[in-house]
């Protein structure tokens, strides 16, 4: 499922147009289609294995199990409101925020692996292939960077970049 990110007003703040870019990333209907599959064979295998009422409460256990897995893992949400940069329950202040670089396939790709630093937040999710590096500037924070997986790092990067620059100009 590629939906677009969403953009909105913040519900969440007084302040009309606080949100900068809202997104959240949720799983893609392929693995919906894969899980069920899965759900859909242990739910076949326990109805053979455990006739009548008890392969079925199994088999739909397991398939609201899976479902509910899907959906709290899905639920990690990216937002750039006038004070921060949110992923899932993460702060980073703007005032702590760097630049903001979009992500090619091949430098993402690096960035999680070999060019990875162990210090660094790392918000992936492996059916995104792109991200954005946000680079922490804190000195009291030991991280160097944030990792972000996201489904269009140019407007994550884009909108991040504003709201640091109107951040300063509030400042």
């Amino acid at each position: 499922m590629n939906a677009p990110a969403e953009i909105d007003p913040d519900r969440h703040q007084s302040t009309a147009g606080a949100t900068r870019y809202t997104e959240r990333l949720w799983v893609p209907v392929w693995w919906w289609l894969v899980v069920g599959g899965l759900a859909g064979s242990f739910w076949f295998a326990a109805q053979h294995g455990w006739p009548h009422l008890g392969g079925h409460l199994a088999g739909l256990a397991t398939t609201l199990l899976c479902a509910a897995g899907l959906l709290v893992y899905g639920r990690l949400a990216i937002r750039v409101d006038q004070h921060s940069l949110r992923v899932g329950s993460a702060r980073l202040p703007l005032t702590a925020v760097g630049s903001a670089l979009p992500l090619s396939s091949a430098q993402a790709r690096a960035l999680r692996g070999p060019a990875a630093d162990a210090t660094a937040r790392m918000f992936l999710r492996p059916y995104l292939p792109r991200g954005i590096r946000v680079e922490v500037t804190d000195p009291a924070d030991p991280t160097p960077y944030w990792y972000v997986a996201t489904r269009r790092p140019e407007a994550l990067a884009r909108a991040l970049d504003d709201a640091v620059a109107a951040a300063r100009t509030r400042d």
